[in-house]
C-alpha cells in the first residue's frame, strides 16, 4: 500500500522546561529501506522500519529523554502518536531540514537536543543516557557510525546539519568543541543487507529475527 503523505500539525506546539529532546526522524516505513530489496519483501521492510524507530524511541523514552518523532508520512504519525510519542511536522527537504525542525521545536521548550537515527538496532538506553549526560555540562556531542556517517549528534543551540555520506567528519566542523563518542550502540545503522546481516549476527541485534519473521 502506498504510503499515506499529508502536512501534519505538531501534536503539541511547544512545552516549557521537557527534558532533553530525542528527535528522531522517520520518513516513511511503506517506503524506506529500499536498499535493503534484495534481501527482504516489502511486508518486511515496512515491518523492520516500524519496529527499529520503536526500539529507538522506546530506548529514548528508557534513558530518561523525549522521543520526538518528526514525519510528513500520515501512517508514521498515526504509529507515533498512538505509541505515545508526539511529532513534529517534517519540511519535506530531506534529513537536514528534518533536524532542523526537531532541534527549533526542542529550543523552542527551552531543552537540549540529540537527533538520532530511527535505524539503530545494537541502540541501548546507556548509550543516549552517556550522551545526554555528556550534553549536561553544555557541551556538544557527535557520535559517528562505521561507514562514516553520523548517527547522532546533540547541542543546546542551532547547528547547519550536514546529513549524508562521510558526514561525520562534516559535523565536526559545524560543532563547537565537540565530544565525540564512540560505542557499539551508535555504531550500526541498517542501510544495507551486509548492515542488517551484521546486527542480526550480534547479541543486540538477535531481535530483529522475529521481527522479519513475523
Amino acid at each position: 500500500m502506498p504510503s499515506r503523505t499529508r502536512p501534519l500539525q505538531p501534536l503539541f506546539p511547544t512545552l516549557a522546561g521537557v527534558p532533553t529532546v530525542a528527535i528522531i526522524p522517520v520518513k516513511s516505513f511503506a517506503m524506506g529501506k529500499q536498499r535493503l530489496a534484495g534481501a527482504l519483501q516489502p511486508e518486511q521492510r515496512s515491518r523492520l522500519g516500524r519496529a527499529l524507530a520503536g526500539h529507538v524511541a522506546t530506548a529514548a523514552s528508557t534513558a530518561g529523554l523525549l522521543p520526538v518523532v518528526v514525519t510528513g508520512d500520515a501512517d508514521v504519525a498515526e504509529w507515533s502518536t498512538s505509541s505515545g510519542f508526539p511529532i513534529v511536522a517534517d519540511p519535506g527537504r530531506g534529513l537536514d531540514s528534518a533536524a532542523t525542525a526537531g532541534a527549533n521545536w526542542a529550543m523552542a521548550s527551552s531543552s537540549k537536543w540529540i537527533v538520532v537515527h530511527s535505524d539503530l538496532p545494537l541502540l541501548a538506553p546507556s548509550d543516549l543516557a552517556h550522551l545526554e549526560s555528556i550534553m549536561s555540562g553544555s557541551r556538544n556531542v557527535v557520535a559517528p557510525s562505521a561507514d562514516g556517517g553520523t548517527s547522532a549528534i546533540g547541542s543546546h543551540r542551532p547547528v547547519a546539519f550536514s546529513f549524508g555520506v562521510s558526514s561525520f567528519h562534516r559535523h565536526l566542523g559545524v560543532l563547537e568543541d565537540p565530544v565525540v563518542v564512540t560505542r557499539t550502540g551508535l555504531l550500526l545503522d541498517v542501510d544495507s543487507p551486509k548492515d542488517l546481516a551484521a546486527a542480526i549476527a550480534a547479541p543486540r541485534g538477535r531481535w530483529m529475527r522475529d521481527v522479519i519473521e513475523g
